[in-house]
């Protein structure tokens, strides 16, 4: 499918707020599912060291 501009690209033949609320969607969730394991694992790592030093 080739689009003659930017606009139409980006309007997808009508679709495009399906479509690029799809893709940002998408990117959302993907992010997530990095940084929330991420942080999970710092604040686990963080209660274990203060619940080393409480039995120290």
């Amino acid at each position: 499918m080739q689009f003659s501009s930017l606009a139409e690209f980006i309007a997808m033949g009508n679709h495009g707020l399906y479509v690029w609320s799809a893709y940002g969607i998408s990117v959302v969730l993907i992010g997530l599912n990095v940084v929330l394991p991420i942080l999970k694992k710092r604040q686990l790592i963080s209660q274990l060291r203060q619940s080393y030093r409480r039995e120290k």
